[in-house]
């Protein structure tokens, strides 16, 4: 019985490691590959010699420019904090001027690709800063990353805290 208890808690052992050490590998192997930027606009900074902004259509209705701008500041995820009254965005207080804003950090957080500054057709892409005053667009934001956590081999090392439980339990049991 004991020596199957060892053996058992052997294999435990080597299931954590060997999924920490995946995680480890995945994590230095990630950091190591160069993304390469297919084409533009994979990323502001190499779009066409310059950094890019996303702003709002001035000729599109002021209906589906609102409905553009709840969404970014809702189900978007901007932070919108800037636009509103006491803000350093909220001068001038137009809509063009807010929906440019939130639009802009949506595109920023999201990748700087052509689908995140669409807006359903209220939103382009432009060359000229918009920033004005104490409002400072911003020109990169963290990328969204679709891949999952490489840290999936905790769930691993709980099994094998839980199975050295099970042993211990087992064998004082006796």
């Amino acid at each position: 019985m004991r020596k199957k208890l060892w053996i058992f808690f052997k294999l435990l052992l080597m299931h954590c490691f060997s999924g920490l050490a995946e995680g480890i590998a995945q994590e230095k192997a990630e950091a190591a590959i160069p993304v390469a930027t297919l084409s533009p606009p994979e990323g502001n900074t190499t779009f066409l010699g310059g950094t890019t902004w996303c702003i709002a259509h001035p000729l599109v209705s002021p209906f589906d420019l609102q409905i553009a701008l709840d969404w970014a500041c809702g189900s978007g995820k901007t932070d919108c904090s800037p636009i509103r009254a006491g803000g350093p965005c909220f001068e001038p207080d137009t809509l063009v001027s807010h929906a440019s804003f939130a639009f802009n950090s949506y595109y920023q957080q999201n990748g700087n690709s052509d689908i995140a500054c669409n807006f359903g057709g209220t939103a382009k892409l432009t060359r000229t800063n918009p920033s004005y005053a104490k409002c400072v667009y911003e020109t990169a934001g963290p990328v969204k990353s679709s891949a999952p956590p490489s840290s999936s081999y905790k769930g691993k090392c709980i099994l094998w805290k839980f199975g050295v439980l099970i042993i211990l339990f087992l064998y004082l049991r006796r």
